[in-house]
């Protein structure tokens, strides 16, 4: 593969790219490249860290990256999920692996690391010492975002700044020169930037992918100062099971979890069911084995009516050709034949079946 070839391929997953120049110079440079990302294990794994993930990391991998995929169960214990018991936390690693097993995800040019094993060496505490010295305690707090937090003195525990010398001694310790995570991760990889070179180390390049809309993506608040009604957007998150479609979620709650979902009549901004159909669907053609998407529709209406490409469905729907109930229709169909295999992997391998038992068992928490 060309350069600009990968470079292309790289930059389909990068939302945002800081800097391509930089990202282009470590593709010409002809030294085996390393990106990563981190997971939080934290109760059920949703279709943005399932599907969505091994679609992207696919993509680097296949322009020649070889991905570390960080299992973050210390920092989880810091972050207080699964109120900090290390044994849940890490049984929902194992879980998480068994997913991504399952949906699709070339595992021949992924590494798996722990957390709890970089923990073992001394030299990775020196690091994350070094990174806690190389700037004062405000620029850590402003990464807080970065665990779901608010930047808030009050609502942060001493464990949560080390989390943030963690996250980014991680990069540096690991050997990633490309930082693939997704938007929210934005601050911290911007902090290895400032750190790398202050440590005698490189600035990694960063690499953001989209944050996949949640499927409730309006809710109606009243603004307790101004009395005045807002609208708020509601993200994807595993406290709030609607706003998701969980990779063993059921047929019957595919179907109503988007039934029910947010899709305003000819409106694309904010629309979390055409976020579904452009990264999730569009890309996946050769797991569905199909060549075009067929959205079917009443004879009264049209009747089926079929787009290679996710700008045709998109033009079609903001013109109200294609109405949203149809649009979801075809969604819920899609996406069950998606996550099926996934479904029957928990169901017939009975180490995984063993996982996603104990996984349900537990309550999720912040």
């Amino acid at each position: 593969m060309k350069i600009e070839e990968k470079l292309n391929l790289i930059k389909e997953v990068g939302e945002e790219v800081i800097t391509e120049e930089e990202l282009k110079k470590l593709l010409q440079s002809g030294e085996e490249l390393v990106a990563y990302d981190g997971f939080e294990p934290s109760g059920q794994i949703h279709i943005a860290q399932g599907l969505l993930r091994a679609i992207n990391i696919n993509k680097m991998t296949k322009a020649g990256i070889k991905f570390k995929m960080l299992i973050a169960d210390w920092h989880a214990m810091a972050n207080n999920k699964m109120a900090g018991d290390l044994e849940k936390i890490q049984t929902v690693g194992r879980y998480f692996i068994e997913v991504w097993r399952a949906s699709g995800m070339d595992l021949s040019k992924v590494e798996f690391v722990w957390a709890s094993d970089l923990v073992k060496d001394p030299k990775y505490w020196e690091l994350v010492i070094k990174v806690g010295r190389s700037n004062a305690l405000r620029r850590f707090i402003r990464t807080a975002e970065i665990m779901g937090r608010e930047e808030s003195l009050d609502k942060l525990t001493g464990a949560m700044i080390i989390y943030s010398c963690m996250q980014t001694a991680d990069i540096f310790y690991l050997g990633a020169k490309i930082c693939q995570l997704g938007m929210d991760q934005r601050k911290i990889n911007m902090l290895a930037r400032e750190v790398g070179p202050m440590l005698g180390f490189w600035k990694p390049v960063v690499v953001s992918h989209h944050m996949l809309l949640g499927l409730q993506q309006k809710s109606k608040i009243k603004d307790q100062k101004s009395k005045i009604e807002k609208t708020i957007e509601l993200k994807m998150s595993k406290s709030h099971p609607d706003s998701a479609i969980f990779m063993t979620d059921t047929t019957e709650e595919i179907k109503r979890k988007i039934n029910k979902a947010y899709c305003a009549e000819g409106i694309v901004e904010n629309n979390p069911i055409l976020e579904y159909y452009k990264y999730i669907v569009f890309e996946s053609f050769e797991r569905l084995g199909i060549k075009e998407v067929i959205i079917e529709r009443p004879e009264k209406f049209g009747g089926c009516i079929s787009f290679k490409t996710y700008e045709e469905l998109e033009k079609n729907f903001v013109d109200k050709k294609v109405h949203p109930m149809d649009l979801k229709t075809s969604l819920w169909r899609l996406l069950d034949k998606l996550i099926e295999p996934v479904r029957v992997h928990f169901e017939q391998d009975q180490k995984a079946k063993e996982l996603l038992k104990k996984v349900l068992a537990y309550q999720v928490t912040r």
